[in-house]
């Protein structure tokens, strides 16, 4: 009986209705990816390093919203008073694989630039293994649970990596 009361405050209990209503706005998904690939956990990192140029009350509209639906939370910054550090949750984390398949979908469909795909290029190459180990790191940054150890870059290094390689060859005379 709860669930029916709970599912009567949505448009249906249909699960990818109820994932739009969560995320589905013009800029949740961005800052989640922005959290989760850029590792952004400051509200100034957010607003200033957001490529498409998020206003700031949008922003904090969303964030406000995402704590509330638990994606993401938010604790004081023991370094700085007036700063707060948002934390991707669990809930935030498993978000992973759909933005591989989106970024995968968007490569196949839609006029991507080859700076901005790269990283989602080599999640969709490297498939639901590589997918749980950037998980892992995820866990490991945002919730403090300890990731097995790994020999060589972590996944967030290595996509960094790619990107920067190809920026140079964009800057590289020809």
């Amino acid at each position: 009986m709860a669930a029916d009361k709970e599912a009567s405050a949505h448009r249906s209990g249909c699960p990818i209705n109820l994932t739009l209503e969560v995320l589905g706005d013009k800029w949740s998904l961005i800052i989640v990816r922005d959290m989760m690939f850029g590792n952004r956990r400051h509200f100034r990192e957010l607003l200033a390093q957001n490529e498409e140029g998020i206003a700031s009350n949008i922003l904090a509209d969303r964030l406000r919203r995402l704590m509330a639906e638990g994606v993401i939370s938010k604790k004081d910054d023991p370094s700085h008073k007036q700063k707060a550090i948002y934390s991707l949750t669990e809930k935030g984390i498993e978000l992973l694989p759909v933005f591989a398949m989106i970024g995968a979908w968007g490569r196949k469909w839609l006029p991507v630039t080859e700076a901005l795909s790269i990283r989602a290029q080599l999640l969709e190459e490297g498939g639901p293994d590589l997918w749980e180990e950037f998980m892992e790191e995820l866990r490991q940054e945002h919730l403090g649970i300890p990731a097995k150890p790994r020999s060589g870059p972590g996944v967030r290094e290595r996509l960094r990596a790619a990107y920067e390689e190809v920026m140079a060859r964009g800057r590289a005379p020809a």
